[in-house]
């Protein structure tokens, strides 16, 4: 099959994932730079559309998830939230609810996934990163667990997270949501390699599966999977329940109001 390109789309026709087959990858470009990458609701849904359109490709052996602009993902689309119409934590839990099946849609994917990064991880974003089998990542990378920081817990990205890093290095990411950079990721296992140039470096991965055939990277990639999906869904609603319990408390309201209004929440201690 030929190379093609592809945009996936909203029914109000913006494009958010760019969908492109080159060199026997199915290539998913996060396009939302408005919000840096951030998960709403409307990437979500394309990039669903995009992966099951990857899933059904005979032109793509493996699928690379990547970026424009330099964010990956920036986690969660606040503003979205604050404007949810119905209660906190009804809104909560269904904004958990799907991305729960994005993570799963992710880990469950029958072609191996590679995450591109070239830019900032942030929050929920970390959780796409850690769904992914690869992750590759370049020099000017960072990334931050900061849900700590706005009153939240990392819930639903703590299985995929886990699966990937040490527990003492997962324990001080989620505890102090400090910034870390890509050799630092790549030290504790998030990423699978901390690379000069993620385009030639994923270019290198993506022809190490050419030989593999399709039938075989997806039941190996299924044994793999298995324990992640496993847990997943054994503690899926109750992770959601506690996102779900977090979002009614004055401290993710203030967290919230002052991500948006770009200044420190009430609690963050000044320097001495």
């Amino acid at each position: 099959m030929s190379d093609q390109t592809v945009s996936e789309q909203t029914a109000g026709g913006q494009t958010l994932v760019h969908y492109e087959v080159r060199g026997g990858a199915a290539r998913l470009t996060l396009d939302s730079q408005h919000n840096r990458n951030a998960i709403s609701s409307a990437l979500v849904a394309q990039l669903h559309e995009a992966l099951n359109r990857a899933a059904a490709d005979d032109g793509a052996r493996v699928v690379v998830l990547g970026h424009a602009g330099g964010t990956f993902c920036a986690g969660a689309d606040l503003s979205e939230a604050s404007a949810s119409q119905g209660s906190p934590e009804e809104q909560a839990a269904e904004r958990t609810r799907i991305f729960l099946g994005l993570l799963r849609a992710i880990i469950s994917h029958p072609k191996p996934v590679i995450a591109a990064v070239d830019g900032h991880v942030r929050a929920g974003g970390m959780g796409l990163v850690a769904a992914c089998d690869f992750a590759l990542a370049g020099p000017t990378s960072t990334f931050a667990l900061t849900e700590v920081r706005l009153g939240l817990a990392a819930a639903m990205i703590s299985v995929p997270m886990a699966a990937r890093v040490g527990s003492r290095d997962l324990a001080r990411a989620l505890l102090t949501g400090e910034k870390f950079d890509s050799a630092h990721a790549r030290r504790i296992g998030l990423l699978t390699e901390a690379v000069d140039d993620v385009h030639a470096a994923v270019d290198e991965l993506v022809a190490a599966f050419r030989p593999c055939s399709p039938q075989g990277l997806r039941e190996n990639k299924a044994l793999l999977a298995g324990p992640m999906l496993a847990e997943l869904d054994a503690r899926g609603d109750d992770l959601a329940g506690v996102t779900a319990r977090l979002f009614t408390t004055p401290e993710v309201a203030e967290g919230m109001t002052a991500f948006l209004e770009r200044r420190p929440p009430s609690w963050a201690a000044a320097a001495e």
